[in-house]
This record gives structure tokens, C-alpha cells and sequence, in this order.
């Protein structure tokens, strides 16, 4: 027989398997650490080629606190231009997911997202609704404040034209 105890029971040991295993992936030395916030990673954009329409690079992270903390995944990217931060366009897909891991950033080291943009003289006047692009707005991993990288390009505010697509964050 089943008792609202028993269930209970059971459910916080289900929980306390689950976070263990969470815990148990991340490196010793990573479980007391804090997360990264955008105040300890300043973010840059490197470029590393072009080819059939698109331009690749990278989003950087440096940790440039004076102490190691924890990160991993995606954070967010998007195209901003008017001269005011405005969004242009779609913010990137985020592609790759099976490559999703956390690390362990220490004092000046880096991270890196590659990212694939697509030119928007790939699409229509029409559709694209071309704009000048002043750079990237860069998020980091489960940040809440966003950092500004200067990046010029034309971009699309047909927000249903994705120009942008970004991998999981990895070591270089």
C-alpha cells in the first residue's frame, strides 16, 4: 500500500539521485565554485573565416574577475544597431546541443562559442528588411546583463530571417 509518506520518500530520494548525478558531473573542484556572471567574463567576437554566404568566428569569454567560477552551455546573442542598443533582427539559434558541458573558468582563462552568420544580402530586400548592424549583444550563460561587443555587419529586422546560429560554449 502506498501512503502519502512513502511517496514522499520516494520522491526525495528520486531528487537526491538527481542531483547527485548533476553533481557528480561537474569537476570536484567545481561544486563549491559560483557561477560565472557577466561582472567576472568580458566578452570579444574573433573572426575566423568566410565562405558560401557566411561568415564564421567566435564569441570569447575571459575570465577577468581574480577568481575561478563555473559556466557552460550558451548564453544569448543577438545584432544591435541604431546607436541605442536596439535589437536587430532574431537573436541566434543555438545549435548543437549534444556538446552542452559546464567548466571550470580560472582568472584569465577563456571560453569559446562558435558562430555562424549568415549574410543577409543571402535573402530579399523585401524580406530581409536590411539595417546597419553596430555590433553583438552578448549574454552570458545564465547571466541577466548583457555586455556590448562591437561588431559591424548589415543584418535583417525581419525578425523571422535567422542570420545568426551559435554552438555550445567549449575550451579553444
Amino acid at each position: 500500500m502506498t501512503t502519502p509518506t512513502s511517496r514522499l520518500l520516494g520522491a526525495a530520494a528520486g531528487l537526491t539521485l538527481a542531483v547527485g548525478s548533476a553533481v557528480a558531473g561537474l569537476p570536484a573542484q567545481a561544486a563549491g565554485l559560483p557561477g560565472c556572471t557577466s561582472s567576472d567574463l568580458t566578452a570579444s567576437y574573433r573572426h575566423s573565416d568566410d565562405g558560401a554566404g557566411h561568415h564564421f568566428g567566435w564569441i570569447v569569454l575571459r575570465n577577468t574577475s581574480d577568481h575561478a567560477c563555473r559556466t557552460g552551455g550558451y548564453g544569448g546573442v543577438s545584432y544591435v544597431g541604431d546607436g541605442d542598443g536596439t535589437q536587430i533582427g532574431a537573436p541566434a539559434v543555438r545549435t548543437d546541443s549534444g556538446h552542452v558541458r559546464s567548466f571550470v573558468v580560472k582568472p584569465g582563462q577563456r571560453l569559446r562559442s562558435p558562430l555562424d552568420e549568415v549574410n543577409a544580402f543571402n535573402f530579399s530586400a523585401k524580406r530581409c528588411r536590411r539595417a546597419h548592424v553596430d555590433g553583438l549583444r552578448v549574454y552570458v550563460p545564465n547571466a541577466t546583463t548583457s555586455q556590448f561587443v562591437v561588431h559591424p555587419r548589415t543584418g535583417c529586422r525581419n525578425g523571422k530571417v535567422h542570420l545568426l546560429f551559435q554552438k555550445p560554449y567549449r575550451r579553444p
